[in-house]
């Protein structure tokens, strides 16, 4: 009996301490992610869809080049003597040719012969018994007697891809490596070049060869600097629920509110001008921010049709400015004058350094934009109505002053473009001074996520292409325009995610934190 009992409480007290083990165990609580572990999910498909772009390019540029063109087809070049005025589509030089052929002729090349005016080919067998028609094939020991090498107006060289893959795949990597070669020459300066500057200014103190080593990235963070601040428009935009397409518009009339400050206002001390010319151009960006946002909240007219039809305005606003009363006296160009030199953003170096204090303005500003969107008040409610905007109105959120305020600030940023190329650059405004910033600047918005860190990142990038597309067409002779593919296929990219999930085979990673829908701007 007492066994029993015993046996009954040592279960109790066995069950009891499992209960009690059972209690004390809790889930394990879910790890906050790293930040650089949050910020790699959140930026790798971009980052593969900047190099799948470049893959993409590559090929384009590969194929747009006559040798790799020329493989498609049978027919021989011959090579071509200096200076002998030929028809590129029979011809090349020499110094091309043994680019992607050996020196020595051999099999499957071709002898030329000269009869009077005409080039006659034959193409070059193994052995005599091979030969199955005198007239187009000769032997090589008999071809090597007649052009023992390649050389000029002796031999021809054929590419075609079914006889020669290797000399076609190395034609191909030769075009692509020469373009992006000379992209990053002309974006970020050769390295020995930098290195050789430095050495030269620490043992002689002179650094204008510095100077010059360094012009291609102050070049490129130059072109960096507007699409900074028109890119943290459109993604602030995007983050209270708005697609502002009128940043080029807003970039305009703040360009013109800030020449306008410029060169009107005179005897101010440099710091006092320059601080009113850029408050004067987020200004102005602000009110022309603030007109479709004002719709919007109050008669729910569609942001992007106002915004689209603001750019219109401002383009014919400005433009009928520099040819009245904004035109440079005695000038027939649609040109403002210029600015006094108060107002300049300051150079930060010596000519031929065109970095200005524009740059440091720009990150400074970002930080800010970062500041507000997450650690204020004003930010997350911007965020909430871009989320969620019944959700915003029944907590008490002001929907229609959230999106005024979003629009005013969006513009501000954008003004600030304008007054940067005004200030910092041109110092005076010309009627087509903008290449297109505030279009871009959707694509480095939706390339940054939205985020203002993601949107500086992609503006280096932008102006790091934009920089280096001059010397790609120049020194690779290719044409400028594929960099703006290049930038057209990284939005496809980024806007169809799913494409590069698929090429890789990533896992999709949801997004813990809040969902910023951007595409409720488009009227839902």
């Amino acid at each position: 009996m007492s066994n029993r009992k015993s046996k009954t409480v040592n279960r109790k007290s066995s069950g009891e301490q499992t209960v009690a083990q059972t209690k004390n165990k809790q889930p394990p609580a879910n790890k906050k992610k790293s930040f650089w572990k949050q910020a790699f999910n959140a930026m790798r498909v971009p980052i593969l869809a900047v190099i799948t772009g470049l893959i993409v390019g590559g090929f384009v540029i590969a194929m747009s080049d006559p040798v790799v063109l020329r493989s498609i087809s049978p027919n021989p070049w011959h090579v071509a003597a200096d200076g002998e005025e030929v028809d590129p589509a029979i011809a090349i030089d020499l110094k091309t040719a043994l680019k992607y052929h050996p020196n020595e002729v051999g099999v499957g090349d071709y002898l030329v012969l000269r009869r009077g005016a005409n080039v006659v080919f034959r193409e070059i067998v193994e052995t005599k018994d091979q030969i199955e028609d005198k007239d187009k094939q000769i032997d090589l020991a008999r071809a090597q007697r007649r052009a023992p090498t390649l050389d000029t107006g002796n031999a021809g060289i054929t590419l075609t891809f079914s006889d020669r893959p290797l000399f076609v795949f190395q034609a191909a990597w030769r075009s692509v490596a020469d373009a992006y070669r000379a992209l990053f020459l002309g974006s970020l300066g050769s390295p020995v070049q930098i290195v050789e500057g430095w050495q030269t200014y620490r043992e002689t103190g002179d650094s204008q060869a510095l100077r010059n080593a360094l012009r291609p990235i102050s070049e490129s963070l130059v072109t960096s600097i507007p699409y900074i601040f028109a890119g943290l428009a459109v993604a602030l935009g995007f983050r209270a629920g708005l697609f502002n397409i009128g940043a080029e518009g807003q970039i305009f009339i703040g360009a013109t509110f800030a020449a306008y400050v410029g060169y009107s206002f005179t005897n101010l001390p440099p710091l006092i001008h320059v601080t009113l010319a850029i408050i004067a151009g987020a200004i102005g960006g602000a009110a022309w921010g603030i007109i479709p946002g004002w719709l919007k909240a109050k008669t729910g007219a569609h942001e992007v049709i106002n915004t689209i039809m603001m750019n219109y305005i401002a383009f014919r606003i400005v433009s009928w400015l520099l040819r009245g009363p904004m035109q440079r006296p005695g000038s027939g160009k649609p040109v403002s004058p210029v600015i006094e030199e108060s107002a300049y953003l300051p150079q930060l170096f010596g000519s031929p350094l065109r970095i200005h204090a524009g740059f440091f303005l720009a990150i400074v500003v970002a930080i800010f934009v970062w500041w507000l969107l997450f650690k204020t008040t004003i930010g997350f409610e911007l965020r909430t109505v871009g989320s969620n905007p019944n959700a915003a109105k029944y907590s008490g959120m002001s929907v229609s002053r959230n999106i005024i305020v979003a629009m005013g600030l969006s513009g501000a940023l954008a003004g600030l473009a304008g007054a940067n190329e005004v200030l910092g650059l041109n110092h005076y405004l010309a009627e087509a001074f903008s290449p297109g910033y505030g279009f871009d600047s959707i694509a480095l918005a939706l390339l940054g996520k939205s985020h203002p860190l993601g949107v500086v990142l992609a503006a280096l990038l932008f102006g790091t292409l934009r920089s280096g597309a001059t010397s790609m067409q120049s020194l690779a002779q290719v044409p400028i325009d594929i960099i703006t593919m290049i930038q057209a296929l990284v939005i496809v990219f980024i806007a169809a995610p799913e494409i590069i999930r698929w090429l890789y085979r990533l896992r999709k990673v949801e997004d813990e934190g809040e969902k910023t829908i951007f595409a409720r701007g488009w009227g839902s």
